[in-house]
């Protein structure tokens, strides 16, 4: 089973366009949204791990350019849930 997160990106004036497009080239990004005000971007991502998803927020989409904040939410599975 894998971990779903949302994750919300705030880019700096201007850059939405570039964001959005360089992250479209991640493959754990399942949905991009970008929206109006804050934040400028809501992401789906998912990973194999809690770990995977560290290395993505951090490694990843913080290098991208016009980046400024994420605010990541692992989304909590109950035992036994049978939901995706």
């Amino acid at each position: 089973m894998s971990d779903r997160a949302y994750i919300m990106i705030n880019v700096m004036p201007g850059l939405t366009s570039s964001v959005v497009k360089a992250l479209g080239v991640i493959k754990e990004i399942k949905t991009i949204d970008p929206c109006w005000g804050k934040p400028d971007i809501i992401v789906v991502v998912d990973v194999p791990d809690q770990d995977a998803l560290t290395q993505l927020v951090l490694s990843r989409i913080h290098a991208i350019d016009g980046v400024t904040q994420t605010d990541t939410h692992l989304i909590y599975r109950p035992t036994g849930s049978s939901r995706a």
